[in-house]
């Protein structure tokens, strides 16, 4: 018997959907059917047409197609709560790209109102599938670090010109709500939620201009975990290092698949798409119970952002629970709000 497929349609057309999201569900067409996408102007767009998907500028059509099973929100974070309001509105699950909302109590709003009409609210968080995290992930649970007590995780780009080019605060476009959304995510998905959480939250250009700068220290029991970045960094700190009571963990360059993705590298026909090259790979540094010392290259796991389409077939066709709970993305966006309350001290 033929797998039964999930129907999905995307608000946006842009390049969050073209980008992120519809290599990946494209190469998974044994359970998802991409159906429709929504775009205010037909007439205007960067982006190709793709054979076989409807394109419309009629919301209610994508709104009351009654084959697609969820939407998703692919628009500018201002836009998510009433689009998210419509559609679970229309009776269709959601997934909601990143930041979700810019506050906690826009958030806890849209969740109860899913939860009332027993529809699965999602955030996209691809993230948990970038190459460094399943590797770093990998070699912590070799066990060969010893006893973790540190792990220092950076997100950096040299693009002054994006904080220059704004003349005032705005949280729909904070480096905190639209970066640290990803950073967050992968600390809360594996460590858990912390006991505390420590936030240096930056405007280098001066008071009253973008926030360009964050430092978050997620603290646990007898472990530090740092999300650090900055606009600023002409030359990036390792993607992440990892430090335990017998070794450490050093991975510099980040996951390839937006690197790939830019230059329309696609996964689709294409075996070492996102693919480490050795040069690419971590070098973990230990010595093991008999106190021999050893220093070695590992090889990156694989990442595949398809991945959260297998997530989300299974919740939504077989009941599994969600890969992205409520619980994790209401304690994502609080802890962005408490964050931002530093800027300026």
């Amino acid at each position: 018997m033929a797998e039964k497929k999930l129907a999905i349609g995307y608000i946006g057309n842009g390049k969050s959907t073209n980008r992120y999201h519809l290599p990946f569900a494209l190469n998974r067409k044994d359970k998802i059917k991409v159906k429709m996408i929504y775009q205010r102007n037909l007439r205007k767009s960067d982006w190709e047409v793709i054979e076989g998907v409807k394109y419309t500028d009629n919301l209610d059509k994508l709104l009351r197609d009654e084959e697609i099973q969820v939407i998703i929100v692919c628009t500018p974070v201002a836009a998510h709560v009433p689009l998210v309001q419509k559609i679970l509105a229309a009776g269709k699950h959601c997934v909601v790209e990143k930041p979700f909302t810019t506050s906690l109590a826009e958030a806890e709003e849209l969740f109860a109102l899913a939860e009332a009409k027993g529809l699965v609210l999602e955030c996209y968080q691809n993230r948990r599938f970038d190459s460094d995290f399943l590797t770093t992930q990998k070699v912590i649970e070799s066990g060969k670090l010893g006893t973790l007590y540190e792990v220092n995780m950076h997100y950096d780009y040299y693009r002054p010109y994006v904080p220059e080019g704004e003349q005032k605060y705005d949280r729909a476009k904070a480096f905190l709500y639209t970066h640290a959304c990803h950073t967050v995510d992968q600390v809360l998905s594996y460590f858990g939620k912390p006991r505390e959480v420590v936030a240096d939250v930056r405007q280098l250009l001066g008071r009253g201009r973008m926030n360009d700068y964050f430092d978050l220290d997620f603290c646990y029991e007898g472990l530090k975990v740092s999300v650090k970045s900055s606009y600023f960094r002409a030359k990036p700190r390792p993607s992440f290092t990892v430090y335990g009571t017998r070794g450490t963990f050093i991975k510099e360059t980040e996951d390839r698949q937006e690197a790939d993705l830019k230059k329309f590298y696609l996964p689709a026909g294409h075996e070492d798409f996102g693919m480490d090259l050795p040069e690419h790979y971590g070098t973990l540094v230990y010595y093991d119970e008999a106190g021999q010392y050893h220093e070695e290259k590992v090889p990156s796991v694989r990442g595949d952002y398809a991945r959260y389409y297998d997530a989300l077939y299974e919740t939504i066709i077989n009941g599994a629970p969600p890969l992205v709970t409520k619980e994790q993305t209401l304690q994502q966006m609080s802890i962005l709000e408490k964050a931002e309350e530093r800027l300026g001290e």
